[in-house]
């Protein structure tokens, strides 16, 4: 007879453990967010973080172990967010890819995530990225899914060019290069260009290259117009 099996010692449910460590990171990636944002990245510890966040350094040290891993999930969560956002936008377009080019290109000017805050986040991470590989590659990874998109939607909408005189590529690298530098143009002199401002940059760039959907970009231009 097989002996009767130990009775199992008494613990948190698996579910409710998951659930605490889930929050628990988020608490300690949110409040990296605002010491990265307040004080920069080389300031950030992950002493000042778990203190932020309320939690021991234990704590910190217990879900990160250092502080390159906190800084890496805090940009993976930095960039699923904004992935979450342009996914959105995306699925709640029409099935026209100009309409889809419009609605990524606007959602990158949505003050959800582009605001001070996350501008300056995003800044601090790009300015260590060539001397950290982790970022480069996670950066990469993100911006090549995001990219791929643009450009299939882009050579979906070529016979509405105007002239021909851009190619889909050229018009994908254009739209990633001008959101680049809108961000770091509104990071650097927020005075200078506020979403709205930006917002009908863009939107004038995508005319000029569909002429012929004109009203359908300046409608969804003014559906989305940030406040």
């Amino acid at each position: 007879m097989q002996q009767a099996q130990e009775k199992k010692r008494p613990g948190r449910p698996r579910g409710r453990q998951t659930e605490n460590t889930s929050r628990r990171r988020r608490q300690l990636i949110e409040a990296a967010i605002d010491s990265i944002v307040e004080h920069g990245m080389s300031a950030t510890t992950l002493a000042t973080v778990a203190k932020s966040a309320g939690l021991s350094q234990g704590a910190a040290v217990f879900y990160f172990q250092t502080k390159e891993n906190l800084l890496v999930e805090t940009l993976r969560y930095h960039y699923q967010e904004y992935q979450d956002l342009w996914q959105e936008e995306l699925e709640k377009a029409p099935d026209d890819p100009v309409e889809k080019i419009t609605a990524l290109v606007l959602a990158d000017l949505d003050p959800k995530i582009c605001n001070p805050r996350n501008l300056t986040l995003w800044n601090s991470f790009w300015g260590e990225v060539t001397a950290r590989p982790r970022f480069a590659k996670l950066c990469d990874d993100f911006d090549r899914e995001r990219y791929s998109i643009i450009l299939r939607l882009c050579e979906d909408a070529a016979p509405l060019i105007r002239d021909h005189v851009w190619s889909p590529a050229s018009v994908a690298d254009t739209l990633d290069t001008m959101v680049d530098g809108l961000w770091v143009r509104m990071h650097i002199t927020p005075d200078f260009l506020d979403n709205k401002a930006s917002s009908l940059l863009m939107v004038r760039l995508l005319i000029s290259i569909f002429p012929t959907r004109s009203e359908q970009i300046m409608a969804r231009q003014e559906s989305k117009s940030p406040v």
